[in-house]
């Protein structure tokens, strides 16, 4: 359906003449009659009958009007959705059970009235091209190299490590590992993907306590690898602090801090400099950025906290 000409509609509708509506719609009045009438063509009933007092909308006219205004809105809606600087905040985060997305939950109960999209991109370079083309506003992303010019990063949550064993792993009953203990400990994260930024932090974390991580085998998703977290006595997982899991009772898996020092996820905010999105401030300010901290150990391309 031509929404220009249900847009013409309702204008004759509400002015009561097609010359008023012309002026209105800022075209002639012939534009007026040919868009109506085309309409009426594509719906087969007459939608005004005209008279020297002007045009008033028939009984068909009448039930087609407020349709035809909620066409006009959810083209309103639909245009803002995309529109920058009209549309909701979309930011970006690597995962819908990760810390980011847990930083975007606190950032909505403070601010309910801003508008939030939130959505997935695999990369840290999707996320920047994306963010250079505005299709997104904002990204979390661990930030392995410096920014291209026109993009800011700050480093905004540190996000600890834990292990998460079966209990019959040898390490189950331990409250608290050091990185150090865990080398000769077969750790599997087959969601790990080369090239990609949490691959150069689990490749330095590697390298720098000389632990073993494993990526073989495919990648079936959260649920599959705790099953066989679960089931085994030799194999382990990392997970976030906060990354959200859920698990059947008797599977017993344990979640165990890692410390002295505390490896944690860089998580950092990125933007484009001149994003004109009127929210973009206010997540900013929400987010602040993290502070140094003696006891935890990142990567040394991580975006350095702000003191």
């Amino acid at each position: 359906m031509d929404l220009d000409a249900v847009r013409t509609f309702v204008a004759v509708a509400d002015a009561g003449q097609f010359q008023q509506a012309a002026a209105d719609l800022s075209i002639t009045q012939q534009a007026v009659s040919k868009r109506v009438a085309a309409l009426e063509k594509d719906l087969g009933v007459r939608l005004f009958t005209r008279s020297a007092r002007g045009a008033q909308p028939t009984i068909d006219g009448q039930a087609f009007l407020p349709h035809a205004r909620e066409l006009l809105r959810a083209e309103e809606r639909a245009v803002a959705s995309v529109r920058a600087g009209r549309r909701a905040l979309r930011v970006d985060v690597i995962g819908r059970r990760l810390a980011p997305a847990s930083l975007l939950r606190g950032f909505h109960r403070a601010h309910p009235d801003i508008e939030l999209d939130v959505v997935t991109l695999f990369d840290v370079d999707a996320a920047i091209a994306a963010l250079r083309s505005g299709t997104i506003d904002a990204s979390f992303r661990a930030v392995t190299r410096r920014p291209p010019e026109g993009i800011e990063a700050v480093r905004v949550f540190d996000e600890p490590l834990q292990l998460v064993t079966g209990p019959a792993h040898e390490l189950a009953s331990t409250r608290a590992v050091t990185p150090v203990q865990l080398a000769g400990h077969r750790i599997w994260m087959p969601g790990i993907v080369a090239g990609t930024e949490w691959a150069a932090y689990y490749d330095d974390l590697a390298a720098a306590f000389g632990l073993t991580i494993e990526t073989t085998g495919p990648d079936f998703g959260t649920e599959p690898l705790l099953d066989t977290i679960a089931d085994s006595s030799a194999l382990a997982t990392f997970v976030g602090e906060q990354t959200r899991l859920a698990w059947p009772a008797d599977y017993g898996l344990r979640r165990i801090t890692v410390h002295r020092p505390m490896p944690v996820y860089p998580h950092s905010l990125v933007w484009q400099e001149d994003n004109p999105h009127p929210a973009l401030a206010t997540l900013r300010d929400h987010l602040g950025s993290t502070q140094p901290h003696p006891e935890t150990w990142t990567p040394d391309w991580a975006e350095p906290p702000r003191r």
